[in-house]
């Protein structure tokens, strides 16, 4: 019985000096689908369509503080495919995660959340959407890999922008 309770006191201890300035950590508390929307407007008549449809894919990542070091991580993902103006499909799917980070630089916090986490994510979230578009009677639609950083990039981009504009329209 001592060694279970040095053993919890060292790891405690141990906790505590990282949240005190230790090593940078990022872990996944949990993972699960928040919506899923799959719609085949016109089956089955589209099911023998053998012409390729225009698939058009959007993907948005929104974060939410849960806590001082948690956050939900939301990976949006949407699917429209066409063929001559006619829906083939409409998959529309928010995954989601709880992450805690810790020791992370308030400044590498945002690049953590918004990339580091949705990273994590995508495999399990491009499963999901491929299922769903097997399960609609057609070839599973396969994401290529996302450049979550790119996107962070550019969100940075945006917002620098929209506050420089701001800041003008202000003076």
């Amino acid at each position: 019985m001592t060694d279970k309770d040095s053993g919890n006191g060292q790891a405690r201890e141990g906790a505590e000096a990282q949240q005190q300035g230790g090593e940078p950590q990022l872990s996944v508390l949990g993972q699960y689908l928040k919506d899923l929307s799959f719609e085949n407007p016109n089956a089955p008549q589209v099911l023998s369509l053998q012409a390729q449809p225009e698939i058009r894919i959007n993907v948005n990542v929104n974060a939410n503080q849960m806590g001082e070091n948690d956050y939900e991580v939301i990976l949006e993902l949407e699917a429209h495919a066409e063929h001559e103006k006619q829906v083939i499909f409409h998959v529309e799917l928010a995954y989601a995660g709880i992450f805690r980070l810790l020791n992370i630089p308030q400044e590498m916090l945002g690049a953590a959340v918004l990339i580091e986490c949705p990273r994590m994510l995508f495999p399990f979230a491009r499963r999901i959407l491929a299922d769903a578009t097997r399960d609609g009677g057609f070839p599973p639609l396969m994401l290529d890999p996302i450049d979550f950083a790119a996107m962070y990039a550019q969100r940075m981009q945006q917002a620098e922008a929209e506050g420089g504009a701001e800041g003008q329209q202000a003076s």
